[in-house]
């Protein structure tokens, strides 16, 4: 039997629906029912057969679902395609457009019990949140959309578990946000669940924490992973308008079914859409590697492509950090005045809540600037900061690095004591145990032949 409410909903549902077209019992019942069992039917005594409400439902002009359950003829088609409206939207940079659509969404599926469609909407405000920096907004998005998806796969709960995880990173919560990001790889590789855009995902998220938290080998491991996965996701707009496009025709011919299954190809293609973020942070992270090995050509090349990337998607946060990356790279090719025009242009957007390991090395890199000027005053200022910004967020490595900064500009300007405190102080750091030590590395994806 198909999915229904208690008979006596339904009873009151027929007795209303009846009444509203000015319908008799017998006129319900017949050709196949009798007039008594419509009256037994509408006081709930009796539990209808799908055949029987079938022949209600025609009689009454409405769908088998309406009557059932009370949800109006292919709602949920309707709501997948209002969803995949709102990614395009979102895909398009319209962050607080897009959350406007996805709230109606939610409440409208929350009216009706639609759980699939509920955690549709809240992946999107998660992800709206993210875009505008509100982080606590969307990890409540993301935690409410997990919940919704307890009972499905690990691979239809992954963007959840990303977003999360991407939450909690760009709050400086840099080792519990590794911890999520490994256990869902982990169970994915080690269970066979081979999914691609899903392990790309995931992949792509994890690079970030690993560089801010020292692990450079496992985070280059992680873009090897990711940019060897991409192609199987590739440019999706167009196909995803033109499945949106084909869903409309086929709702309006009543063919659900077929337009349900188009509107499900639109929505995983607009999710890709969110890939050119994954695959810029992986253009990120080559560049980060080349600048490691002293090519600074290419880590430019690189870096200047993660930040078109991003500009694209209108990511603001990740666009600013990219840019911190980038503006450490001008400098060391001498270009210092255009590196500190870059970061003063994105300071704005960073924050000890949004970013605050770029909003760190942003300022330790502007007091290195600063003291190449011979502006200690600044520099101090700036180190000071950063200093502030990196304790927040636990990166003991650059904590490390930023003291023996402070300590030597202290050192110069004559104050001892204070330099060697800032000098204990990073040692401490650097010595601290476990402070990068992730543990055995996830398994590894079948990527072989």
């Amino acid at each position: 039997m198909r999915e229904r409410d208690d008979p006596q909903v339904i009873g009151r549902r027929v007795q209303h629906l009846r009444t509203q077209r000015g319908l008799t019992q017998r006129q319900l019942a017949e050709p196949a029912y009798t007039p008594a069992y419509i009256s037994t039917l509408e006081a709930g005594r009796v539990r209808a057969s799908d055949e029987a409400l079938t022949h209600i439902a025609d009689r009454l002009g409405v769908a088998y679902e309406e009557l059932a359950v009370g949800r109006p003829a292919h709602l949920a088609v309707g709501l997948r395609l209002r969803l995949t409206e709102a990614q395009r939207i979102l895909a398009d940079g319209r962050a607080e457009e897009a959350a406007a659509q996805y709230s109606a969404l939610l409440a409208e599926a929350e009216t009706h019990g639609l759980g699939g469609e509920q955690a549709g909407a809240l992946l999107g405000l998660g992800e709206c949140a993210l875009e505008t920096g509100e982080l606590a907004t969307a990890r409540e998005c993301f935690e409410r959309a997990e919940e919704r998806l307890a009972g499905e796969s690990l691979p239809v709960r992954v963007p959840a578990v990303r977003g999360r995880a991407v939450s909690h990173y760009l709050a400086g919560e840099l080792r519990y946000a590794v911890y999520l990001l490994e256990t869902a790889l982990d169970e994915l590789n080690r269970g066979g669940l081979h999914d691609p855009e899903a392990l790309l995902q995931l992949y792509a998220a994890v690079i970030g924490p690993y560089m801010d938290m020292g692990a450079h080998a496992r985070a280059a491991k992680a873009a090897e992973f990711a940019l060897a996965l991409a192609p199987q996701a590739e440019d999706p707009a167009l196909i995803a308008r033109m499945h949106r496009s084909v869903a409309r025709t086929l709702l309006a011919d009543g063919r659900a079914a077929e337009a349900d299954a188009s509107l499900a190809k639109a929505a995983e293609l607009y999710r890709g859409l969110r890939l050119r973020t994954e695959l810029a942070n992986c253009h990120w992270m080559r560049g980060y590697v080349c600048a490691q090995a002293g090519e600074l050509e290419r880590a430019e090349d690189e870096l200047r492509k993660a930040l078109a990337m991003l500009s694209q998607t209108r990511a603001a946060l990740y666009r600013s950090q990219a840019a911190v990356e980038l503006a450490d790279v001008l400098h060391r090719r001498g270009r210092s005045a255009e590196a500190a025009e870059l970061l003063q242009g994105v300071l704005g957007d960073l924050s000890s809540e949004r970013g605050a390991v770029h909003a760190a090395a942003a300022h330790r890199l502007l007091g290195i600037i600063a003291e190449d000027g011979r502006d200690t005053e600044a520099a101090e200022e700036h180190y000071v900061r950063a200093l502030s910004l990196l304790e927040r967020a636990g990166a003991a490595g650059d904590l490390a690095d930023l003291c023996r900064l402070l300590g030597d500009l202290l050192r110069r300007t004559g104050r001892t004591e204070a330099a060697l405190d800032a000098y204990r102080t990073g040692l401490g750091h650097r010595t601290a145990p476990g402070t990068t030590t992730l543990g055995p590395a996830p398994a590894q994806p079948p990527l072989g032949p």
